[in-house]
C-alpha cells in the first residue's frame, strides 16, 4: 500500500465496498494526498466488477470537517484545485452511502450530500461554514443541498452557519435514517447488502436513472423513464410484459 493510501482506509465485502477517510486526529480534514488516495480508490472499485455500490463514512470521532486550514493557510487553494470529491462520488458507477458518524462541515458536507444515501448517527452534526470563511461552495453544495431540505432552509444553513443536529437533519429530509452510534456501520451494511442483493447490474442503472429524471420537470422525466426502461429491456431481448405483473389487462 503506498503511503498516502493510508490516509484512506477500504475493505470490501460481498458485493460492496466500506471507506474510511483516516485522519482522525485532525477530525478527517481534507489535505490533497488525501484526494488522490480518494480518487484512485474510487476508481480501482469502480473498475472492480464485483463492487457494486460504497459506503463511506470517516475514522474517529468525526466524519470529515472539510479542507485542512493550516495546509490551505499555507499553500493557498491550488493544491486543492485538481480535486472534486463530490463529482468522484455522483460519476462513481453505483450508488454511494454516507454513513455519518460525527461532524459533517464545509467540505464534508458538499461530499455528503453528493452521496445516493445520507446514514447519520445520533450524535452527527451538519455544518456550512463557507460563509464565515469567505468562500463559496465549489463542489456542488449550493445545488445539491436545496434539492433536499429546500431553498430557504438551505439559505439559513449556507448564509448562518448554524450546526443541524442529526434528528433535525432527518425532520429536514436531508438524512434518510438517524441509528446509534454503535449500530452505524452495521445499518449501512445491511443497506449495501440490500442494494447489492438485487437483480445484476440494476443499482447503477437505477442511481442513473434517479438523477438523470431529478434534472428535467416531471413530464419530461416520465418520457424518459419510459424511454430508458425501454431501451434496456430492448437490450436485453426480455418482454416488457414482466414490469405489469399485477396490473389487469
Amino acid at each position: 500500500m503506498e503511503e498516502n493510501d493510508r490516509l484512506i482506509e477500504v475493505e470490501r465485502d460481498n458485493g460492496f465496498a466500506t471507506i474510511w477517510l483516516n485522519r482522525p486526529d485532525r477530525l478527517n480534514a481534507l489535505v490533497p494526498e488525501m484526494l488522490a488516495a480518494f480518487d484512485r480508490i474510487m476508481q480501482d472499485l469502480n473498475d472492480d466488477p464485483d463492487i457494486s455500490a460504497v459506503i463511506l463514512t470517516g475514522k474517529g470521532k468525526a466524519f470529515c470537517v472539510g479542507l485542512d486550514v493550516a495546509v490551505l493557510q499555507e499553500s493557498g487553494p491550488e493544491p486543492f484545485l485538481p480535486f472534486n470529491p463530490a463529482r468522484t462520488i455522483s460519476q462513481w458507477k453505483g450508488p454511494v452511502i454516507a454513513a455519518i458518524n460525527g461532524l459533517s462541515v464545509t467540505g464534508g458536507l458538499e461530499i455528503t450530500v453528493a452521496c445516493d444515501i445520507i446514514l447519520a448517527s445520533e450524535d452527527a452534526v451538519f455544518v456550512d461554514t463557507h460563509s464565515r470563511v469567505g468562500l463559496l461552495p465549489g463542489w456542488g453544495l449550493s445545488v445539491r443541498l436545496h434539492r433536499a431540505v429546500g431553498i430557504y432552509r438551505a439559505k439559513e444553513l449556507e448564509l448562518t452557519g448554524r450546526r443541524l443536529p442529526a434528528r433535525e437533519a432527518a425532520d429536514w429530509g436531508l438524512v434518510n435514517r438517524v441509528v446509534p452510534a454503535s449500530d452505524l456501520l452495521d445499518t449501512a451494511r445491511e443497506m449495501a447488502r440490500a442494494i447489492v442483493g438485487g437483480a445484476p447490474g440494476l443499482p447503477a442503472e437505477t442511481k442513473a436513472l434517479i438523477d438523470k429524471v431529478s434534472l428535467v420537470s416531471m413530464e419530461q422525466g416520465i418520457e424518459l423513464e419510459a424511454q430508458i426502461g425501454f431501451e434496456r429491456q430492448a437490450r436485453s431481448g426480455r418482454s416488457l410484459s414482466f414490469a405489469h405483473v399485477g396490473q389487469s389487462k
